[in-house]
């Protein structure tokens, strides 16, 4: 009668007895650890307790740590195999937050080393997780041991936590490489798997050495699938760091392994092997046939884990290999229909990539009869999908736009509902033809929108967009309604909008006054501030208050921003703040690189985005006198001055200033027998630049990324600034001993390594800027004030217009006025405008008509405030 339920019960469901748990009454518990004798049940109880908490994310002071874990020590009296285990589990979540742990080091190596196998494997998971550096060494004939142990689960605890070691203690665990080796040659899988990721990561420094293991086993066959997939994907980047031809990728011992795997008797590894050949790079159709052939197989198998691997893979590659993964497309359709939302989800997405312009409307309509029983997360895979569409197709964004406005009425969170939006604004900005449709769409939706933030960004293009509408006084009755209805935050958004349309629309001024005028009377003082801020500027009726205070609103970076007041304020404050020089905010574009990783990752939050000035504005200011070089303007990407397999590595990053540029040279010393101290990079200096400081490192240890920095200065001539530099790195070696890195002795001697020659281009003195409304810029810059250069080009070296567009980019470094610049496809004329930011604030302006007949011809206009600029980024051309 114990074990009866009643109905009631079984109706209310399962509940969670762990749910009301209070760190303080848990944590008193405890005391029953000391009991004499131990009672295994109830300490099980409230170990589970405690680990409970501490997997629920409750935050465990150290003092209360530390007294959980000594009194979790006296259970150690205790034979239960469960509370023994129990014990193991809390040593290792404490481990970290309590005091002393080691104290527990001498229990686990006994048990580690007892005979009871049922406490070994764990014992030896808790010892890892406690032992440092200098204790390590104490236990390193016990886990070589271990290692090779008969126990199954004894060697594969000690393999794994020898992983783990190798990030702390990497020298340490490469002394266990032959005991890793030997437990390679085990009959289980999963010990052979785990030996095989230590040993590649004992070796992964040493590319020879990876050769020659990858070479070994790829002559025998080993039992364990999961050991194979880990050998195909080393495999794999062994073939990439060669960066050879398909043909000769074709003939690559290598190559060959990875296509023999196809045939494996393990569906696991016969796709892994078909997804590292469509991944590699180099490839041709010759190659990638068998994959294709695997994966289109695995799209009519029973399994729906084959499907899934199979469509997501497709769906990944179908950007880079169109043509391929079309030969799937019946296969693909077949799918559509699949019970697994997943696959079928995967399925359509794809076929939006590789579909034909003819197929669209079928597809958006086998895509509507299921779109409203999947999840939000793969409703915006399909969102994501639908974007890339309209990208590739143009002329049907009535289509795609009405798809999507359906979808946008429907029930969703926030996240789905961004996505649709993000996808409306990105057609409205490619497409001027879709601009009106959307706007409307948008319109629509804010109307019944509960997302303040979606509220507000929509308001904000409407502002921006919807003044050069056709009918600019339509969207007026939309806007005002926000500020009737909606939240302080967006009936300020509201104003801001409304003033767009004075400062843009003439015709519409008088209206916006009053209607501002109104909104001064609001209980929120944002919304009023604002309403008499902007009503004030557009009762000057003044264009060139307009342009600087409400058309073209150019936000500062923030933390950059903060870092010139700082310096301002330290400085002479006697001069007026120039804000001028402050970099504008750079725009952020996400790449959504594979739709199956959204899926998964669409909850995680998101980390506030950080420009790479605003990352290297910190780290720079530690460097003595960097204050005196003003404010940073840009920051480039690394380059590297070295190949990846030589003694000595070395990469670039170039900070730019208004009249200075900092070198900063990140080297890494991969020899373990060398020491290497003053570490400098000295440079052969171009007519013109003088260097001003150069700061070495001191010491550059084995494996330890260091710095050093040369400031240089740039030449008073303008034209002279785009330059090339010979680049030596010096130092002083020490030889010493590889397993403790302490120099043989005091006496070194000079040498030095040739690097690569470093260029400092047009694009690496602009700093990208985006104009919300370009044509409005353009007229207002055709003043004296402004200086105008214009000349005709023939590109030879390009075929096509994207191309022409992607290079003028590159080489000019500015910003496109949309965010994505592509050409439509079958287009023979095309109108390139960027902009951007000179080092020093001159503001430059650029529209390049591109024309194609025999290669590409351009006629390109550059507005700028400097003349220097200007015939500097006519010439970058040239």
């Amino acid at each position: 009668m114990a074990f009866r339920r009643e109905k009631d019960d079984e109706e209310e469901g399962s509940t969670n007895i762990y749910q009301n748990l209070e760190k303080t009454s848990v944590l008193q518990e405890t005391r029953a650890f000391n009991d004499t004798p131990v009672n295994p049940r109830k300490c099980i109880h409230i170990l589970t307790k405690i680990l409970y908490l501490i997997n629920q994310g409750e935050q465990l002071g150290t003092r209360e740590a530390t007294e959980c874990f000594f009194a979790m020590t006296k259970l150690f009296q205790s034979k239960d195999v469960v509370l023994r285990r129990m014990v193991y589990l809390g040593i290792k979540e404490l481990s970290s937050i309590a005091e002393h742990v080691i104290i527990v080091t001498s229990s686990l190596t006994k048990d580690m080393t007892g005979k009871e196998d049922l406490y070994r494997a764990a014992a030896i998971r808790a010892l890892c997780s406690i032992t440092d550096n200098t204790m390590l060494q104490g236990v390193e004939r016990y886990m070589k041991q271990c290692i090779v142990d008969k126990n199954v689960a004894v060697s594969c605890a000690a393999l794994v936590s020898s992983l783990r070691l190798g990030t702390t203690a990497g020298d340490v665990v490469k002394r266990w490489a032959n005991e890793a080796q030997e437990a390679l040659n085990s009959d289980h899988i999963m010990v052979q798997y785990h030996a095989l990721g230590l040993l590649y990561h004992i070796r992964k420094s040493d590319r020879l050495a990876v050769t020659k293991l990858v070479n070994k086993l790829t002559r025998n066959s080993m039992k364990s699938p999961y050991a194979v997939c880990m050998l195909i994907r080393i495999a794999c980047k062994l073939i990439e760091e060669e960066d050879i031809s398909a043909d000769e990728m074709s003939e690559s011992p290598m190559f060959t392994f990875i296509e023999s795997c196809l045939r494996h008797k393990s569906e696991m590894v016969i796709y892994e092997a078909a997804h590292a050949i469509v991944n590699l790079k180099n490839t041709n159709a010759r190659v990638l046939s068998p994959a294709f052939s695997i994966l289109q197989l695995f799209c009519s198998s029973p399994k729906a884990t084959l499907r899934f691997a199979a469509v997501r893979t497709l769906n990944k590659v179908a950007m880079t290999h169109p043509a391929a993964v079309t030969t799937c497309n019946l296969d693909l359709e077949g799918l559509i229909a699949d019970s697994n939302r997943s696959v079928a989800t995967l399925a359509i997405t794809t076929l939006l990539k590789t579909g034909a312009e003819s197929s669209v409307e079928r597809l958006m309509k086998q895509i509507s009869s299921f779109v409203a029983e999947i999840s939000d997360e793969f409703k915006i895979v399909v969102v994501q999908a639908i974007c890339s569409l309209c990208s590739k197709y143009p002329r049907k964004h009535t289509v795609l736009m009405n798809f999507l406005s359906g979808m946008l009425r429907e029930e969703g969170g926030l996240e789905y509902k961004t996505s649709i939006v993000d996808t409306i604004i990105t057609i409205i900005e490619e497409n001027a033809d879709a601009k009106e449709s959307g706007l409307s769409h948008l319109c629509e939706f804010i109307e019944d929108c509960e997302h303040i933030s979606l509220a507000v960004r929509i308001l904000h293009l409407l502002g921006k967009e919807g003044p050069f509408a056709n009918t600019p006084s339509k969207y007026i009755r939309f806007i005002y309604n926000r500020v009737i209805l909606e939240s302080p935050v967006v009936r300020a958004a509201a104003v801001a909008a409304l003033a767009q349309f004075g400062a843009s629309c003439p015709s519409l001024l008088n209206n916006i006054l009053v209607l501002l005028s109104r909104c001064q009377m609001d209980p929120d003082d944002e919304v009023r501030d604002r309403a008499t801020y902007y009503l004030h500027i557009l009762q000057t009726k003044n264009q060139e208050l307009y342009k600087h205070y409400i058309v073209e609103r150019e936000n500062c970076s923030v933390g950059l921003l903060e870092k010139a007041l700082q310096d301002h304020l330290n400085g002479d404050c006697s001069q007026s703040f120039d804000i001028s020089i402050v970099p504008k905010t750079t725009i952020v574009k996400e790449e959504i690189k594979d739709e199956a990783m959204l899926i998964t990752n669409s909850k995680s939050p998101r980390l506030p985005k950080i420009t790479p000035e605003e990352e290297s504005a910190t780290h720079l200011a530690q460097i003595p006198g960097i204050q005196a070089l003003g404010t940073l303007h840009r920051t480039t990407r690394p380059i590297q001055l070295t190949e990846s397999e030589t003694e000595y590595t070395v990469q670039c990053v170039k900070h730019i200033f208004p009249s200075h540029i900092v070198f900063q040279f990140d080297c890494l010393n991969t020899l373990s027998d060398q020491l290497l101290e003053n570490v400098r990079v000295e440079l052969t200096l171009p007519e013109g630049f003088m260097i001003r400081d150069l700061i070495p490192c001191s010491k550059l240890l084995y494996n330890d990324l260091q710095t050093t920095f040369v400031i240089v200065e740039f030449p008073q001539d303008v034209n002279s600034s785009a330059a090339t530099f010979g680049a030596t790195l010096r130092f002083v070696v020490k030889d010493c001993d590889p397993s403790t890195g302490i120099p043989d002795s005091d006496d070194g001697y000079d040498d030095e390594y040739m690097l690569e020659d470093l260029e400092i281009t047009v694009a690496d003195q602009i700093q990208q800027t985006k104009k919300s409304n370009f044509q409005a810029v353009w007229d207002a810059a055709d003043t004296e004030e402004w200086v105008e250069a214009e000349d005709t080009y023939s590109l030879s070296a390009v075929q096509t217009l994207q191309d022409a567009v992607n290079t003028i980019i590159k080489f000019l470094g500015l910003g496109p006025a949309n965010l994505s610049e592509k050409v439509p496809e079958g287009a023979a004329t095309h109108t390139l405008l960027c902009s951007g930011t000179f080092r020093g604030g001159a503001e430059i302006l650029v529209r390049a008509k591109l024309a194609l007949s025999e290669g590409v011809t351009m006629q390109l206009t550059v507005r700028t405030t400097d003349s220097d600029v200007a015939e500097l980024v006519t010439a970058a051309i040239g």
